[in-house]
Protein backbone atom coordinates (compact mmCIF):
# COMPACT_ATOMS: atom_id res chain seq x y z
CA UNK A 1 0.00 0.00 0.00
CA UNK A 2 1.29 3.36 -0.85
CA UNK A 3 -0.42 6.42 0.85
CA UNK A 4 -0.42 9.58 -2.17
CA UNK A 5 -2.56 11.78 -0.33
CA UNK A 6 -3.14 12.85 3.39
CA UNK A 7 -5.34 15.73 5.00
CA UNK A 8 -6.96 16.07 8.34
CA UNK A 9 -10.42 16.97 8.06
CA UNK A 10 -12.69 19.04 11.03
CA UNK A 11 -14.24 16.70 13.16
CA UNK A 12 -11.13 15.15 13.77
CA UNK A 13 -11.09 13.22 10.59
CA UNK A 14 -7.46 11.80 8.90
CA UNK A 15 -8.57 10.99 5.77
CA UNK A 16 -5.42 9.79 3.40
CA UNK A 17 -5.62 8.03 -0.72
CA UNK A 18 -3.83 5.04 -1.12
CA UNK A 19 -2.72 3.07 -3.86
CA UNK A 20 -2.71 -0.83 -3.68
CA UNK A 21 -1.45 -2.59 -6.83
CA UNK A 22 -2.57 0.04 -8.69
CA UNK A 23 -6.48 -0.03 -7.10
CA UNK A 24 -7.11 3.76 -5.80
CA UNK A 25 -8.63 3.48 -1.83
CA UNK A 26 -9.23 6.02 0.38
CA UNK A 27 -8.70 5.36 4.35
CA UNK A 28 -10.34 7.55 7.18
CA UNK A 29 -9.10 6.95 10.65
CA UNK A 30 -9.83 9.16 13.85
CA UNK A 31 -6.78 11.69 15.16
CA UNK A 32 -8.01 11.47 18.60
CA UNK A 33 -7.48 7.40 19.29
CA UNK A 34 -5.42 6.69 21.88
CA UNK A 35 -5.47 2.87 20.73
CA UNK A 36 -6.69 1.10 17.51
CA UNK A 37 -9.61 0.95 16.58
CA UNK A 38 -11.79 -1.28 14.44
CA UNK A 39 -12.45 -1.18 10.99
CA UNK A 40 -15.95 -0.54 8.46
CA UNK A 41 -15.19 -1.39 5.14
CA UNK A 42 -17.47 1.14 2.71
CA UNK A 43 -18.76 -0.86 -0.33
CA UNK A 44 -20.47 1.28 -2.93
CA UNK A 45 -21.90 1.31 -6.50
CA UNK A 46 -20.06 0.86 -9.86
CA UNK A 47 -20.14 4.69 -10.37
CA UNK A 48 -16.63 5.72 -8.98
CA UNK A 49 -14.75 6.97 -6.09
CA UNK A 50 -14.84 10.37 -7.60
CA UNK A 51 -18.82 10.15 -8.06
CA UNK A 52 -19.33 8.34 -5.29
CA UNK A 53 -16.79 10.57 -2.62
CA UNK A 54 -19.41 13.18 -0.95
CA UNK A 55 -21.53 10.11 0.04
CA UNK A 56 -18.81 7.97 1.23
CA UNK A 57 -17.40 10.81 3.13
CA UNK A 58 -20.24 11.89 4.96
CA UNK A 59 -20.43 7.92 5.89
CA UNK A 60 -16.77 7.62 6.95
CA UNK A 61 -17.73 10.60 9.13
CA UNK A 62 -20.25 9.25 10.83
CA UNK A 63 -18.26 6.07 11.45
CA UNK A 64 -15.10 8.03 12.58
CA UNK A 65 -17.36 9.62 14.98
CA UNK A 66 -18.42 6.57 16.65
CA UNK A 67 -14.92 5.28 16.95
CA UNK A 68 -14.26 3.45 13.99
CA UNK A 69 -12.00 3.41 10.89
CA UNK A 70 -13.24 3.46 7.65
CA UNK A 71 -11.98 2.17 4.44
CA UNK A 72 -12.88 2.24 0.25
CA UNK A 73 -11.61 0.62 -2.89
CA UNK A 74 -12.92 1.55 -6.48
CA UNK A 75 -13.78 -1.17 -8.08
CA UNK A 76 -13.13 -3.13 -11.31
CA UNK A 77 -13.56 -1.14 -14.48
CA UNK A 78 -15.09 2.18 -12.50
CA UNK A 79 -13.29 5.36 -12.17
CA UNK A 80 -9.79 5.48 -13.23
CA UNK A 81 -9.18 1.91 -13.29
CA UNK A 82 -9.24 -0.08 -17.13
CA UNK A 83 -12.08 -0.01 -18.84
CA UNK A 84 -13.66 -3.40 -18.31
CA UNK A 85 -15.34 -4.27 -21.66
CA UNK A 86 -17.61 -7.26 -20.60
CA UNK A 87 -19.23 -5.50 -17.79
CA UNK A 88 -20.05 -2.67 -19.99
CA UNK A 89 -21.58 -4.14 -22.79
CA UNK A 90 -23.82 -5.74 -19.72
CA UNK A 91 -24.24 -1.88 -18.34
CA UNK A 92 -25.72 -1.14 -21.91
CA UNK A 93 -27.70 -4.02 -21.94
CA UNK A 94 -28.99 -2.93 -18.81
CA UNK A 95 -29.33 0.30 -20.15
CA UNK A 96 -31.46 -0.85 -23.15
CA UNK A 97 -33.72 -2.96 -21.39
CA UNK A 98 -34.56 -0.52 -18.95
CA UNK A 99 -35.16 2.57 -21.12
CA UNK A 100 -37.87 -0.05 -23.28
CA UNK A 101 -39.28 -1.27 -20.56
CA UNK A 102 -38.43 -4.81 -20.53
CA UNK A 103 -38.19 -6.75 -17.75
CA UNK A 104 -34.14 -7.29 -17.17
CA UNK A 105 -33.03 -10.91 -17.59
CA UNK A 106 -31.13 -12.75 -15.91
CA UNK A 107 -28.49 -13.26 -18.20
CA UNK A 108 -28.07 -9.92 -17.86
CA UNK A 109 -27.79 -9.74 -14.22
CA UNK A 110 -25.60 -12.65 -14.12
CA UNK A 111 -23.21 -10.65 -16.75
CA UNK A 112 -23.06 -7.59 -15.01
CA UNK A 113 -22.58 -8.83 -11.48
CA UNK A 114 -21.18 -11.80 -11.47
CA UNK A 115 -17.88 -10.87 -12.94
CA UNK A 116 -17.72 -8.11 -10.31
CA UNK A 117 -17.92 -10.29 -7.18
CA UNK A 118 -15.63 -12.45 -8.50
CA UNK A 119 -12.54 -9.76 -8.97
CA UNK A 120 -14.00 -6.84 -6.71
CA UNK A 121 -13.76 -9.84 -3.40
CA UNK A 122 -10.57 -10.98 -3.52
CA UNK A 123 -9.45 -7.09 -3.79
CA UNK A 124 -11.39 -6.43 -1.22
CA UNK A 125 -9.86 -9.30 1.02
CA UNK A 126 -5.98 -8.15 -0.30
CA UNK A 127 -6.75 -4.47 1.27
CA UNK A 128 -7.78 -5.80 4.46
CA UNK A 129 -4.71 -7.87 4.47
CA UNK A 130 -2.64 -4.99 4.09
CA UNK A 131 -5.07 -2.43 6.38
CA UNK A 132 -5.23 -4.58 9.30
CA UNK A 133 -1.19 -4.30 9.25
CA UNK A 134 -1.34 -0.50 10.61
CA UNK A 135 -0.84 0.03 13.86
CA UNK A 136 -4.03 2.63 14.40
CA UNK A 137 -6.25 -0.40 13.13
CA UNK A 138 -7.11 -3.75 15.62
CA UNK A 139 -10.39 -4.74 13.88
CA UNK A 140 -12.68 -6.65 14.40
CA UNK A 141 -14.04 -5.42 11.00
CA UNK A 142 -17.12 -4.74 9.41
CA UNK A 143 -18.71 -4.85 5.52
CA UNK A 144 -20.98 -1.65 4.77
CA UNK A 145 -23.42 -1.35 1.63
CA UNK A 146 -22.03 -1.14 -1.98
CA UNK A 147 -23.34 -4.24 -3.91
CA UNK A 148 -25.45 -6.14 -2.32
CA UNK A 149 -23.91 -9.34 -3.95
CA UNK A 150 -20.05 -8.36 -3.09
CA UNK A 151 -21.27 -7.85 0.13
CA UNK A 152 -23.12 -11.64 0.19
CA UNK A 153 -19.99 -13.45 -1.11
CA UNK A 154 -17.50 -11.27 1.69
CA UNK A 155 -19.75 -12.03 4.37
CA UNK A 156 -19.59 -16.18 3.53
CA UNK A 157 -15.77 -16.36 2.26
CA UNK A 158 -13.93 -13.56 5.07
CA UNK A 159 -14.04 -14.96 8.21
CA UNK A 160 -12.47 -11.30 9.53
CA UNK A 161 -15.63 -9.72 8.51
CA UNK A 162 -17.76 -10.52 11.91
CA UNK A 163 -21.10 -7.87 11.03
CA UNK A 164 -22.70 -6.39 7.74
CA UNK A 165 -25.09 -4.28 6.94
CA UNK A 166 -26.07 -4.46 3.32
CA UNK A 167 -28.10 -2.02 1.20
CA UNK A 168 -31.07 -3.85 -0.86
CA UNK A 169 -31.69 -2.29 -4.30
CA UNK A 170 -28.76 -4.03 -6.68
CA UNK A 171 -30.01 -6.67 -8.93
CA UNK A 172 -29.28 -9.67 -7.32
CA UNK A 173 -28.33 -12.88 -9.38
CA UNK A 174 -30.49 -16.28 -8.62
CA UNK A 175 -26.87 -18.02 -7.74
CA UNK A 176 -26.40 -15.41 -4.61
CA UNK A 177 -29.93 -16.00 -2.97
CA UNK A 178 -28.43 -19.88 -2.18
CA UNK A 179 -24.77 -18.41 -1.38
CA UNK A 180 -26.97 -16.15 1.54
CA UNK A 181 -28.00 -19.19 2.77
CA UNK A 182 -24.51 -19.68 3.73
CA UNK A 183 -24.37 -16.68 5.21
CA UNK A 184 -24.22 -16.62 9.23
CA UNK A 185 -22.37 -13.21 10.73
CA UNK A 186 -24.99 -10.95 11.89
CA UNK A 187 -27.02 -8.16 9.27
CA UNK A 188 -28.48 -5.01 9.35
CA UNK A 189 -30.51 -4.77 5.75
CA UNK A 190 -31.78 -1.20 4.73
CA UNK A 191 -34.64 -1.61 1.91
CA UNK A 192 -36.24 1.60 0.79
CA UNK A 193 -39.64 0.46 0.20
CA UNK A 194 -40.81 2.21 -2.73
CA UNK A 195 -37.41 2.17 -4.56
CA UNK A 196 -37.90 2.16 -8.46
CA UNK A 197 -34.91 0.75 -9.23
CA UNK A 198 -35.57 -2.21 -6.75
CA UNK A 199 -37.69 -5.33 -6.98
CA UNK A 200 -39.34 -5.69 -3.20
CA UNK A 201 -40.47 -9.31 -3.41
CA UNK A 202 -37.00 -9.89 -4.77
CA UNK A 203 -35.29 -7.94 -1.62
CA UNK A 204 -37.49 -9.93 1.01
CA UNK A 205 -36.98 -13.10 -0.46
CA UNK A 206 -33.46 -12.35 -0.19
CA UNK A 207 -33.66 -11.11 3.12
CA UNK A 208 -35.52 -14.05 4.15
CA UNK A 209 -32.92 -16.73 2.30
CA UNK A 210 -29.99 -15.05 4.61
CA UNK A 211 -28.71 -17.94 7.19
CA UNK A 212 -28.30 -15.49 9.97
CA UNK A 213 -29.52 -16.01 13.37
CA UNK A 214 -29.41 -12.36 13.93
CA UNK A 215 -30.63 -10.56 10.95
CA UNK A 216 -32.17 -7.10 10.95
CA UNK A 217 -34.53 -5.62 8.10
CA UNK A 218 -35.08 -2.19 8.02
CA UNK A 219 -37.90 -0.78 5.59
CA UNK A 220 -38.43 3.08 5.01
CA UNK A 221 -41.24 4.43 3.07
CA UNK A 222 -39.65 6.38 0.22
CA UNK A 223 -37.71 5.92 -3.42
CA UNK A 224 -34.08 5.09 -3.59
CA UNK A 225 -32.81 8.28 -2.71
CA UNK A 226 -35.49 8.94 0.12
CA UNK A 227 -33.11 7.03 2.64
CA UNK A 228 -34.17 9.02 5.83
CA UNK A 229 -30.81 10.57 7.90
CA UNK A 230 -31.70 8.39 10.50
CA UNK A 231 -30.77 5.03 9.01
CA UNK A 232 -27.34 6.28 9.23
CA UNK A 233 -27.89 5.93 13.72
CA UNK A 234 -29.74 2.52 12.97
CA UNK A 235 -26.42 1.52 11.12
CA UNK A 236 -23.78 2.90 13.61
CA UNK A 237 -26.05 1.10 16.70
CA UNK A 238 -25.19 -1.71 14.61
CA UNK A 239 -21.85 -1.73 14.30
CA UNK A 240 -21.24 -0.98 17.62
CA UNK A 241 -22.91 -3.39 19.40
CA UNK A 242 -20.38 -5.69 17.17
CA UNK A 243 -17.41 -4.03 16.53
CA UNK A 244 -16.74 -2.16 20.05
Amino acid sequence: MRFTSEQVLDGGVLEREFTLDEIPGILWTPTSASAPVPLILLGHPPLGLHTMYPRLLARARHSVAQGFAAATIELPGSGDRPRWAAVEQARADLRRAVKAGEPVSDEIIDALVLPLVEKAVPEWQAALDVLLTLPEIGGPVGYSGGVISIGIRLAVVEPRIVAAGLFAGSFVPRIMFEEARHVTIPLHVLLQWDDENNDRQAALDLFDAFGSKEKTLLANMGGHTGVPHYAAEDAMGFFTRHLH
